[in-house]
């Protein structure tokens, strides 16, 4: 895997105005930093506990407050959602086998009853 910088070293830049701009927007997008999913809540919740203004904690992680009030909307909603009993728990791998074992045996519970009820209907007309 390349780096973004082996990429657009790659990639033949024209002297137009404003191309440098662009490749600086480029070169920003392409490296910025992505945060995981226990980052963000981590980062969030250092913000809850109000230990640290959120002006503080957004530069000392070098994000924006908007960025962080809408990681703290998100965590809200989602929290919310999952007091209701909105979100959906994933099936774990045992679940699912064991539930495509139920789905196959009761397949073969109903191509029998079937086939019973033809020979059933099959003996009433003859």
């Amino acid at each position: 895997m390349e780096t973004a910088t082996q990429e657009l070293e790659k990639e033949e830049v024209t002297a137009t105005p404003g191309s440098a701009a662009k490749l600086i927007r480029e070169v920003k997008y392409r490296t910025r930093k992505r945060f995981s999913a226990e980052e963000k809540i981590r980062i969030v919740l250092e913000g809850f506990r109000k230990e640290v203004p959120v002006s503080e904690l957004c530069r000392k992680e070098n994000i924006s407050s908007a960025l962080y009030y809408s990681w703290l909307k998100d965590f809200m909603e989602a929290g919310k959602a999952c007091l209701k009993g909105d979100s959906v728990r994933g099936a774990t791998k045992s679940e699912v086998s064991e539930l495509k074992a139920e789905n196959s045996r009761l397949k073969e519970v109903l191509a029998d009853q079937i086939l019973e009820n033809q020979i059933f209907k099959k003996s009433l007309n003859a």
